[in-house]
């Protein structure tokens, strides 16, 4: 158990960690940025308030990953989510392969989309994948495969290594 100034230097570290990856978790279900942010908020105020008590960094990092999620599908499951567009209309800020692909993933479904995010954007491993999600890592590595597949086709042939931001 923490006290409140341990506490404070651990969700400090934690934010400056993570929360550039847990909003790109986030963004990768719900394909807005500002709903991202206000989720991995949520992380942070639900790690202030329950106090969780990790083993390793990894540990803490698992936790922060799986609870973006949850709270990304309950943000998903809300009505008046689901009654609006999320998907962004302009991401000509970026460059234009970048955001060929960055289009190209979002349009996915998300048994694709989230398996490729945290594999090529996170750097995780199909078993990690599988924990993350609750799924068997050969079910991962099927979405990963079948992913890929339907990304060569949309884009137009680029090899696995070029699937990145």
């Amino acid at each position: 158990m923490y006290d409140s100034s341990e506490l404070n230097e651990s969700v400090q570290r934690a934010l400056d960690r993570y929360s550039q990856s847990l909003i790109k978790i986030a963004f990768a279900y719900l394909k807005n940025i500002a709903d991202a942010e206000e989720v991995a908020q949520d992380v942070f105020l639900a790690y202030l308030q329950k106090r969780p008590v990790f083993e390793s960094d990894e540990h803490e990092k698992a936790w922060l990953i799986r609870t973006a999620i949850n709270k990304s599908k309950n943000m998903l499951k809300a009505g008046w989510f689901r009654n609006r567009n999320p998907v962004p209309e302009d991401l000509s800020y970026l460059p234009k392969e970048e955001n060929e692909v960055l289009q190209a993933v979002l349009s996915l479904e998300k048994k694709y989309r989230i398996p490729i995010h945290l594999h090529y954007y996170e750097g995780y491993s199909i078993q990690e994948i599988a924990a993350i999600m609750q799924a068997k890592p050969a079910t991962v590595g099927t979405w990963l495969a079948r992913g890929r597949l339907l990304l060569r086709k949309k884009i137009g042939g680029l090899e696995d290594e070029e699937i990145c931001l």
